[in-house]
């Protein structure tokens, strides 16, 4: 089965001053970081939805197929639906979606999240004390249901909340950190 990967990077960062797609990281991007984590795990395709400054990302990076969502300032729900709809005339089964504001993600827990996907398919990723958080898988046969409840800040969240039996939770914390860069002081610990 062919699993897409997803990354969400439109938002403005508002509490950062600026975009978490234009954070420096490791002598690039943070988004190209994050994109390439996706297709480092074996995802494709895969695409970054950017909106905030989106010229200004697109002219500072080499990223994979990108898709500009116009109505980014009203949440990432936006961000899930726009990106769902792009990905909905590829060959994937299954999506993989991820934060740009997340950079202790692996591939390992992408792998992870990703495995055994078909278009039923619906898993998050666990971290510590059984938190929940991305990656998120989430199946073909689920992206209407998705589309129709993302809104504002909350993506696949109620979504997957109403179908919690279905949702099958992989613990990732032995592999990664879902640790988010929200503030001045935590981009200034990322370089």
């Amino acid at each position: 089965m062919v699993t897409a990967g997803l990354l969400l990077a439109a938002g403005a960062g508002r509490r950062l001053g600026h975009p978490k797609a234009l954070l420096p990281y490791r002598g690039r991007l943070l988004v190209e970081h994050a994109a390439d984590l996706l297709t480092a795990a074996g995802c494709r395709p895969v695409l970054v939805v950017l909106g905030a400054q989106a010229d200004q990302v697109r002219a500072r990076t080499r990223l994979p197929r990108v898709v500009v969502n116009g109505h980014w300032a009203s949440g990432m729900g936006s961000s899930l639906r726009a990106g769902l709809d792009a990905l909905t005339s590829s060959p994937a089964a299954a999506v993989v979606v991820t934060l740009v504001d997340q950079p202790h993600l692996t591939p390992e827990a992408v792998r992870r999240v990703a495995r055994d996907a078909t278009a039923t398919s619906l898993a998050m990723a666990t971290y510590g004390d059984g938190r929940r958080g991305h990656p998120v898988l989430l199946g073909r046969d689920h992206w209407p249901g998705i589309a129709a409840a993302a809104t504002g800040d909350r993506g696949a969240r109620d979504y997957l909340r109403a179908h919690e039996p279905a949702v099958r939770l992989v613990d990732c914390a032995d592999v990664a950190d879902d640790t988010d860069v929200d503030l001045p002081d935590q981009a200034a610990r990322l370089r």
